[in-house]
């Protein structure tokens, strides 16, 4: 069962070959195992869970249930979950239990999921390894000596090791996709706006979007069902008809025309990632789509522009923890002033320190036109490359990473080289458009080599067809490390 699609859970809670109970019990007991090892989730509630997988049989029993009912879903820590411990995996929340529920969190327990627990994650999101956690970095299930990717680590490494048939992520600037390419699984990253950001703990607002992670496309697209909608709690949550994702999962590929950016293939990808994903473009070609060449000509200054743009809003998004109200507060202090110094000085980690420390800077006055507001013209300017090459092509397609993961603290004493893990996927952020990323092959140490597919606005179900049509004539996403 740990390898069943989520359509074949369903249908196996529906005919009765198995109870929620037990598929969770199932799914608890792989992750008492091997969680020790992985470190992929922070908060584990058996109990809890329990009796949330009774409540779901309860549900199939009176005949009320949905496609989701009963499935056990693993949720990021950046989503507050009311009864549930909710750190963002920073000691500056490691004493925080939500009172309330974020929007997504409220809807998965609408559609009758079961909550395995909350996985690890980079403090605040910030981060591209799963390594700058209070609670300890995440392993690669299918290398324990490398890195999950992050920010989104412990949710891919939990639905890689098979500790979860689904999870949660949230995406600023790759940290869905990048951890699913690095782990071998499927992650979608919507249109900005298309899932509510409420209760979500903010890093870079106008960066920020949650999205799903599973094994397959067609799994992607039944948890992105009940994740999606307006949410009038949320100032950035847009409204617009409600759709079923799944709905062209079975269209043929004929005539798709994909675009290839020359800037993904330049200097900088590794041999066997590019061979991997050459391959992939091939089997597509064979399925009937058709390849153009593009230019994303500001794709370069994608990093500058996203390393300005989200530290500045991350510094005034954390602003509010000042252990007043709520979260860690310094033991010993002198006066208020000193209380706010190192409440935050002993609360925050390295990374969210530096990142404060530019985004103060790069608002302040007389700084503030200098940075700022020229990454936002930088931002603008990569928006329309996109607009400009949907005109001649369908989807665009490329590298998830410029290479396959690498090892535990190869880059944690280098933030650039750190922050260039993230070169292909950044971009899509600063344009708010919808992205994922695939398993397509192997390369070095036979690690997973990810395939990113972006979409022009809302353009999630093409997007997701195009991923399954390639998955019903490939089987990377269905191969697991060996656990």
């Amino acid at each position: 069962m740990i390898n069943a699609s989520l359509k074949e859970l369903s249908a196996a809670l529906a005919a009765k070959q198995l109870s929620s109970v037990e598929l969770a019990g199932l799914f608890l007991d792989r992750i008492e195992r091997l969680n020790p090892l992985l470190n992929a989730f922070i908060t584990v509630d058996r109990e809890r869970s329990l009796a949330m997988a009774r409540e779901a049989d309860a549900r199939i029993a009176r005949g009320e249930s949905g496609p989701l009912t009963g499935i056990p879903v693993a949720h990021k820590d950046i989503f507050c979950a009311e009864g549930w411990l909710t750190s963002c995996g920073s000691k500056m929340l490691s004493n925080f239990v939500s009172p309330y529920d974020a929007t997504v969190i409220e809807r998965f327990k609408a559609a009758g999921t079961v909550t395995l627990g909350k996985t690890n994650m980079d403090e605040f999101a910030m981060g591209s390894s799963n390594e700058t956690s209070f609670y300890g970095p995440v392993k690669n299930p299918w290398d324990t000596a490398a890195v999950p990717g992050g920010s989104s680590g412990g949710s891919a490494a939990a639905v890689s090791a098979r500790l979860t048939p689904a999870a949660t992520g949230t995406d600023t600037g790759g940290s869905i996709r990048q951890p699913a390419a690095l782990c071998g699984l499927t992650g979608l990253k919507p249109t900005y706006g298309v899932v509510s950001r409420w209760g979500m703990i903010a890093f870079a607002s106008s960066l920020d979007q949650g999205g799903p992670m599973a094994k397959s496309a067609e799994d992607c697209a039944l948890l992105l069902n009940a994740m999606a909608g307006f949410d009038e709690r949320d100032s950035t949550s847009l409204e617009r008809p409600a759709e079923d994702y799944a709905r062209d999962l079975d269209k043929p590929l004929a005539g798709l025309r994909i675009g290839l950016p020359k800037e993904f293939f330049a200097e900088g990808l590794s041999a066997d990632v590019a061979q991997a994903v050459e391959a992939a473009i091939a089997e597509y070609r064979r399925l009937g789509a058709v390849a153009v060449n593009i230019s994303l000509p500001n794709m370069k200054l994608s990093v500058p522009a996203y390393y300005v743009i989200a530290p500045a809003e991350a510094s005034s998004n954390l602003s509010r923890f000042d252990g007043v109200r709520y979260g860690w507060r310094a033991p010993q202090y002198g006066d208020l002033a000193d209380m706010y110094c190192k409440s935050r000085a002993q609360g925050f980690g390295a990374e969210v320190k530096r990142r404060i420390l530019i985004g103060t800077y790069v608002l302040s006055h007389g700084y503030y036109d200098a940075y700022y507001l020229q990454a936002q013209r930088i931002r603008r300017l990569i928006a329309a490359d996109f607009a400009e090459a949907f005109k001649s092509c369908d989807l665009i397609m490329g590298p998830t990473s410029p290479s396959v993961a690498f090892g535990l603290g190869a880059k944690a004493g280098d933030p650039v080289q750190m922050y260039l893990s993230d070169i292909y996927t950044i971009a899509i952020n600063l344009a708010g458009l919808p992205g994922m990323s695939i398993p397509c092959g192997t390369g070095a140490r036979n690690l997973p080599v990810g395939l990113q597919i972006i979409g022009d606005y809302f353009g999630e179900a093409r997007m997701l067809n195009a991923a399954h049509q390639y998955q019903l004539a490939t089987d990377w996403h269905r191969r697991a490390p060996a656990l």
